[in-house]
């Protein structure tokens, strides 16, 4: 007896544990600091490093690396944030 949905249901699970079977990525920004150094293992493997209060603090050690300095985009700011409304 062949079962139709055979092929179906082992593409189903090769791909469900795929998906549970791959590590989980850390936080990839740390939102204590204002500027990350993004550091380049291969043409498509990086990191990120974040722990510069200053752009030229992120450059001096980017510097002779294949890395380059970014502006942290989930940067809390120092003390409260307040909320900003933008008018459409």
């Amino acid at each position: 007896m062949k079962l139709p949905h055979a092929p179906v249901t082992a593409i189903a699970l090769t791909i469900l544990a795929a998906t549970i079977a791959a590590p989980a990525r850390a936080q990839t920004y740390d939102p204590s600091y204002p500027v990350c150094l993004q550091v380049y293992q291969g043409f498509v493997d990086y990191y990120f490093e974040c722990h510069y209060r200053t752009m030229a603090q992120c450059q001096a050690s980017a510097s002779g690396r294949s890395a380059q300095c970014v502006v942290n985009p989930y940067y809390a700011g120092r003390g409260k944030r307040q909320k900003r409304y933008q008018s459409y």
